[in-house]
């Protein structure tokens, strides 16, 4: 939403400005097409050239992400909380063999079931069963730093592949300023070719020229560099909710308290996603 709000306001304010304090908008209206047209074509092209079919798609996924936002709201790290809390209750108080069908097939599980909004996370699935069904199958007696580590590379692997789309957006804000020279220099060759034309007819052809350079500056730390910071942004805020799986994990596999598991669960949030101790533990308790 505030997005597609930023982006009214940028075309209205540059554009706006421009007519406002004098400037003719039909120059530039009418190279726009031709300029856009060769900065938008090697900008494709440059991200064809640099990237696997999966990239591009993700890619398409991370614009989305800019306009939708984080897809994690308050209430879905609570569940999460939970969700896992419970898990780790039942392999503490009931033990392995009651556990392992939740961890097989968790789109059968009572417990997964309860929160059918993480069940469609198969990222954030394959984390808790994964990790638990390491626990099920040394029953219980691997050293928790060793999960810790395992579940680190497993976060970093997937942090990897999840920020590739702002990487992406961030070198083409970055390429864009120097395409925009490029359609600007084809420009000058094109006036150039065109030299024994009359003075008002170079100007017009020079000016053209330039709306490329202009372009590219204007996509590149107007939009596409904005578009990179904010999908990175949303990836890192959703992010969070495999931290939390990872803290209430460890946490437990260290025998700590159930306070201080919710603690180390609930600490690592943004605060706009941060639930109160309170609001954990009553819910916890069927409050």
């Amino acid at each position: 939403m505030f997005a597609a709000i930023g982006l009214v306001v940028l075309i209205v304010m540059v554009f706006g400005g421009f007519a406002f304090t004098g400037g003719d908008l039909e120059p530039v209206l009418h190279a726009l097409p031709h300029e856009m047209l060769i900065i938008g074509g090697a900008a494709v092209g440059a991200l064809i050239i640099g990237n696997s079919g999966s990239d591009l798609k993700a890619l398409g996924g991370g614009f989305g992400k800019v306009f939708k936002g984080p897809a994690y709201k308050k209430q879905d790290f609570l569940d999460c909380i939970f969700l896992v809390s419970k898990l780790m209750k039942m392999l503490r108080v009931e033990g392995p063999v009651a556990l392992e069908p939740h961890i097989e097939d968790p789109k059968t599980s009572t417990v997964f079931s309860e929160y059918p909004r993480l069940l469609k996370d198969s990222t954030l699935i394959h984390l808790i069963c994964d990790t638990l069904r390491l626990v099920v199958v040394s029953s219980g007696t691997l050293d928790p730093h060793a999960v810790e580590e395992v579940m680190d590379n497993a976060l970093k692997t997937h942090h990897h592949e999840a920020i590739k789309p702002a990487d992406n957006l961030q070198g083409l804000a970055d390429a864009l300023p120097a395409l925009g020279i490029v359609a600007a220099v084809l420009g000058v060759v094109k006036t150039m070719g065109s030299i024994d034309k009359p003075p008002e007819i170079l100007g017009a052809m020079i000016g053209s020229a330039l709306v490329g350079t202009f372009l590219g500056i204007l996509l590149a730390y107007g939009m596409v560099n904005p578009f990179a910071n904010r999908c990175r942004s949303v990836i890192e805020a959703d992010g969070a909710i495999y931290h939390v799986v990872k803290q209430i994990i460890i946490a437990s596999l260290h025998g700590h308290p159930q306070p201080l598991v919710i603690e180390a669960a609930r600490s690592g949030l943004s605060h706009a996603n941060q639930p109160g101790f309170a609001e954990v533990f009553d819910g916890m308790r069927g409050k």
